[in-house]
């Protein structure tokens, strides 16, 4: 069997589907509720675009009985669930969008039907058969266009997850929703022209989404949610985080400065990745110049230095605790204030002159 380069294509995409769906259950780091429906729904839609492939033999008993299970009316369910779980809907705690699943149950029960009728009555290919298999493809699509685009709007609406989870969220969700017009084109063409083509556009598409979905959108999304349940730890146990008060020297007299340790020690203003000197300034009722002025003068270093003196000692306590062993080298830096991996990597190591990761396996051994 001569295989071309779109053909080539198709597997690559249904393997690189299968590879991560399976990282995503097995992997310790990505594991969770949440990331194990993900991986159902890359699996399904991995399978469902194995099963369209042409040079797949339908006169095959497996592959005939896996066409028959309309596993599309799996697809948008799960994904749903997914943000459900993410957004921590009330509908998880409560079961209720265990419903969701009831059109897959039904579509199964349909196609029992649909073979028992076949087989007494031989109505495959009949203008019955087509009509129940176009009212199916019509049901399944429409359900999981409203699935997908209602995922979205509880995503938006939704208090109980960060600026940062909601928009990778919302980037997962319009990549589906490619997938999707993507997938009613190929539904179009089959009926019209039958190409082909717009099918193994689908096949691409699904290759890019299962890379981007492990390689950037899982791992940030996995770090995000390291960094969300390293704060409720704190919070929850009331650990101290913040460094050891730092002693005003002598010499320190300034109002502001007094003020300056205050606000990071208390508020812990150091933890907004987002904090700039013009916020600072505002905060002690100064100006932005001033305050870079007097922290030079006195503290002899730059305002960003200061603030990141405080974010290296909360992030040298948690990379010391063995409770957050399990969490990301990353993770631990978002919690502590920085705004980037490469800006913690950046200021760690010019303060240490180690890197985090080392500084880690360091504590370990000690």
């Amino acid at each position: 069997m001569n295989l071309t380069i779109l053909d080539f294509s198709m597997i690559t995409s249904v393997v690189i589907g299968y590879f991560v769906s399976i990282a995503l259950v097995v992997s310790p780091f990505y594991k969770s509720r949440a990331n194990n429906y993900l991986a159902l729904s890359l699996f399904l839609l991995s399978s469902l675009t194995f099963l369209e492939w042409p040079r797949v033999s339908m006169d095959n008993m497996l592959f005939q009985f896996l066409s028959n299970i309309r596993l599309d009316f799996l697809f948008a369910t799960t994904f749903v669930t997914y943000f459900l779980i993410q957004i921590k809907h009330k509908r998880i705690n409560k079961n209720w969008y265990k419903r969701m699943y009831f059109p897959f149950i039904g579509s199964v029960i349909v196609e029992i039907l649909i073979s028992f009728f076949d087989y007494v009555l031989s109505i495959y290919n009949s203008v019955f058969d087509i009509l129940i298999y176009l009212t199916l493809d019509i049901a399944s699509t429409v359900l999981n266009v409203y699935l997908i685009l209602w995922g979205r709007h509880l995503v938006k609406k939704s208090t109980s997850i960060s600026e940062d989870k909601r928009r990778w969220l919302l980037r997962l969700n319009l990549f589906i929703i490619c997938i999707i017009v993507v997938w009613i084109l190929t539904k179009i063409d089959f009926l019209t022209s039958n190409t082909l083509y717009p099918r193994y556009f689908l096949w691409f598409l699904l290759s890019l989404f299962s890379w981007w979905i492990l390689y950037y959108g899982v791992f940030k999304l996995q770090v995000i949610a390291q960094k969300e349940e390293i704060h409720d730890y704190l919070i929850s146990k009331k650990t101290p985080s913040t460094p050891i008060k730092k002693k005003i020297n002598s010499t320190t007299t300034s109002k502001i400065i007094a003020e300056l340790y205050k606000v990071m020690e208390d508020e812990e203003l150091y933890k907004n990745p987002l904090l700039s000197r013009f916020e600072l300034a505002t905060r002690l009722e100064t100006s932005e110049g001033y305050l870079s002025q007097i922290i030079n003068q006195e503290l002899h270093k730059s305002v960003i230095q200061f603030v990141n003196e405080y974010r290296i000692e909360a992030a040298k306590k948690l990379l010391q605790d063995p409770v957050f062993n399990k969490y990301s080298v990353e993770a631990i830096g978002m919690e502590a204030g920085f705004k980037s991996k490469s800006a913690f990597y950046n200021a760690f190591s010019l303060s240490l002159n180690m890197s985090p990761g080392a500084y880690k396996k360091l504590q370990k051994k000690s």
